[in-house]
């Protein structure tokens, strides 16, 4: 167990409401999701459907893990989703992470690669995995070809040999969140400055700020892109950026959109600009990016639905072995994208409705 030293397990064994009978597991009995404007119908919709199929075979119990690339911040909801579920189902389970930030990535795959190895080797008939890197292909698809169902989520491994991938796609999400900056514009020319990436080598944060820009070019505006620096470090560069462009942009610049988490450097940079009237629209909900939120300075933001993310990963597990995959996929049809992409897409929340969507986290465990 040398590959999990540093990592928290969370165990999810079995449920009483999933009690074994037999040798055989009880039909499963999901708590009614609560109403509430943020609540995903089509997505809990998906689920009871999966569930009223999986209720009518007899499969036995299945051990299965969970593995994330933390377990704090953006991946805590991820966690509990994924708990809550496999207790549903009553699985032997666990999910399993580091509980420090990823750090040296090399190292992480590395020790994500002996996670997986040690958990094939434990038994575990389904594998979900948020995946540091290429380099865990090989051993996934030994796994694979060993029996294991895969399925990835957060990140992809499209190289492998992985059934399905669970999460927010994002060159739809990063077009989504341009409609949304758009309806707040004033009409074009203009420009828009997106806080974001351009760095190819990085394909998720390159999609969704493409599919942003894409949205505002293809509406007459001109966009400049500027390359996310990550760390506390990269703040005051960020600002200074974006600031100089607000302030000599020609056509002016009319608005600006983050793609990610680090947001509000948005606002930091329209108020050092002294611009604090232009729209700006953000992703995800760090906790800076609600304050000016409330402040009615960041207009809308847009947050993936890591909870359902971790969620629906032992259900389509379970699926996958239970019922098979073509089955199992016939029923995500609705959310499928190219036979094996799970779209959860996103919520859009306005800058009215903060604590509304936080009440919503609450109800399901879901506030980081």
């Amino acid at each position: 167990m040398a590959a999990l030293g540093l990592s928290l397990l969370t165990a999810a064994c079995g449920s009483d409401d999933a009690a074994i009978e037999g040798g055989r597991v009880t039909p499963i009995r999901r708590a009614p999701a609560l109403e509430n404007e943020f609540t995903p119908r089509e997505l809990e919709t998906t689920i009871d459907n999966l569930v009223a199929e999986i209720n009518k075979s007899s499969t036995e119990s299945m051990q299965m893990t969970v593995m994330l690339k933390t377990l704090s911040a953006f991946f805590a909801p991820i966690a509990t989703g994924a708990n809550r579920a496999m207790g549903e189902l009553g699985v032997t389970g666990n999910v399993i992470g580091p509980i420090q930030e990823p750090g040296d990535q090399q190292e992480d795959m590395r020790l994500q690669n002996e996670q997986i190895e040690q958990t094939v080797m434990d038994g575990a008939e389904g594998i979900g995995i948020s995946p540091f890197g290429d380099a865990s292909v090989a051993v996934l698809d030994e796994a694979i070809a060993k029996g294991v169902h895969v399925v990835t989520l957060d990140s992809d491994l499209q190289a492998s040999k992985r059934a399905i991938y669970v999460g927010t796609l994002n060159s739809s999400a990063g077009a989504k969140a341009g409609e949304t900056l758009r309806g707040m514009l004033p009409p074009a020319p203009g420009t828009v400055v997106i806080h974001g990436s351009s760095d190819p080598t990085w394909a998720d944060g390159l999609d969704r700020t493409q599919g942003a820009q894409r949205v505002l070019e293809g509406a007459g505006y001109q966009v400049l892109v500027r390359q996310v620096l990550w760390g506390d470090e990269g703040e005051a560069e960020d600002i200074e950026w974006m600031k100089d462009k607000i302030e000599a942009a020609d056509p002016p610049v009319v608005g600006l959109l983050g793609m990610f988490n680090l947001s509000y450097r948005c606002a930091m940079a329209a108020d050092a600009a002294d611009k604090p009237d232009l729209p700006i629209v953000a992703f995800d909900f760090d906790p800076r990016t609600v304050d000016y939120m409330r402040e009615g300075r960041i207009k809308a933001t847009h947050i993936q639905r890591q909870y359902y993310e971790g969620y629906l990963v032992p259900y389509i597990l379970y699926g996958i072995r239970s019922i098979g995959i073509e089955a199992t996929k016939e029923i995500l049809a609705p959310q499928l994208i190219d036979g094996s992409l799970f779209n959860l897409g996103i919520d859009v929340v306005p800058g009215d409705k903060v604590d509304a969507y936080n009440a919503f986290l609450d109800s399901i465990g879901a506030n980081e």
